[in-house]
């Protein structure tokens, strides 16, 4: 900055320093208007490079760059102007606090930038790595970005200002050492939403186990925001379940996508003790076979689990395309299960009782006992 600054003293200093104030101020409409002509020039160049790149398919850069370029150069032409003000009318007094305001405001395209970067080396970098540190370093860097970028603006505004930073650099330790113990649930939702995100239990579109879900509705659903302070959960009655991420972290949790979207679903179906079981569990087969998203390899499979107290307790096992057709799996076999065996005859029990009266004054008379009489 100091360095830019002696070239625009010896651009000054070629109208002559010791101009009247009337010169002072035709050089300074000239500085402006000079200023004005190559923005604008600038300008239409960073429009057109911005249109022809889009024909490009080699060129993968974003519209938006070009915008945050021209508001950058019209932010340096700014600066260069106010600079150049300052020293033709001598305001050396105000020159620090333009410089540090300047700072604070250029703040907010150098971020736009950093996010552009960051899109940029997720896309052609993190993407095509086997570890996962490139895109959890990414992730971070995209949620703390702003922050980063704003304290540090503000740093260099202060120095810049002659402010000595460390006393208040210390103030915000001793601060930060107070909010922790007065935030200690946010603060501990925050390390385990930096958690979440590096070691990745679940991510966006995963559908999970739900188990806050309000009672009588859909207790699993999938995964549409991880924040740092709470993870967002739709569940399949389309209710959004708002979890801390400390209550994630603290409980078991059941991810039914992680590994492939095929999983397995077990249902269970009785039949009566005098049924054929081999025809049952044809019939059971065939029932899951009908089914286009049940998976032929591997093949569905009936096992006897147990005997049970008025039938014989069977489970079908099969394999699903798609785990969020897993309910829809035990609807369907279920129904088409009933359906066969009610037109082949097997019978779907219920419990019976066998109830035997026995007549303990069998032949001999029956005699009612008086209130008032001894037992």
């Amino acid at each position: 900055m100091d360095t830019i600054t002696i070239y625009i003293d010896r651009v000054i200093s070629f109208f002559g320093t010791e101009a009247s104030l009337s010169k002072s101020w035709a050089n300074a409409l000239l500085t402006l208007l000079a200023a004005l002509i190559l923005w604008l020039v600038i300008k239409r160049i960073l429009a057109t490079l911005g249109n022809k790149v889009g024909h490009f398919k080699l060129i993968q850069v974003r519209k938006e760059l070009f915008v945050i370029l021209q508001k950058s150069t019209g932010l340096l032409l700014i600066w260069l102007v106010g600079v150049m003000w300052i020293r033709l009318f001598h305001l050396s007094v105000v020159e620090k606090m333009f410089h540090a305001v300047f700072i604070i405001v250029a703040a907010t395209p150098v971020k736009s930038l950093l996010l552009i970067l960051l899109e940029y080396l997720e896309r052609n970098l993190a993407k095509r790595t086997e570890t996962a540190i490139d895109n959890i370093v990414i992730d971070l860097l995209n949620k703390f970005s702003g922050a980063i970028v704003y304290a540090t603006a503000a740093v260099i505004a202060l120095d810049v200002l002659g402010v000595n930073v460390m006393p208040f650099i210390a103030g915000a330790g001793v601060m930060g050492v107070a909010v922790g113990f007065a935030a200690k649930d946010t603060l501990s939702n925050l390390i385990a939403g930096i958690l979440l995100i590096i070691d990745r239990p679940f991510e966006i579109g995963d559908r999970i186990e739900v188990w806050s879900a309000p009672a009588g509705s859909a207790s699993w659903g999938d995964v549409i925001d991880i924040g740092l302070r709470a993870t967002r959960i739709k569940t399949t009655d389309n209710i959004v379940v708002i979890i801390p991420n400390n209550e994630i972290m603290t409980r078991d949790i059941v991810n039914y996508t992680i590994i492939s979207s095929s999983i397995r679903v077990r249902v269970n179906i009785g039949i009566a003790y005098d049924a054929d079981m081999v025809k049952a569990k044809a019939l059971i087969v065939q029932a899951a076979q009908s089914a286009d998203w049940i998976l032929p390899e591997p093949a569905p499979k009936v096992v006897v689990r147990d005997f049970g107290e008025s039938s014989v307790s069977l489970q079908l096992r099969v394999w699903i395309k798609d785990a969020r057709k897993r309910m829809d799996t035990i609807s369907y076999i279920t129904d088409t299960v009933k359906t066969l065996f009610d037109e082949n005859g097997i019978e779907i029990p219920f419990p019976k009782r066998d109830i035997t009266i026995v007549d303990r004054h069998a032949g001999k008379p029956f005699r009612q006992k008086k209130e008032d009489e001894a037992p």
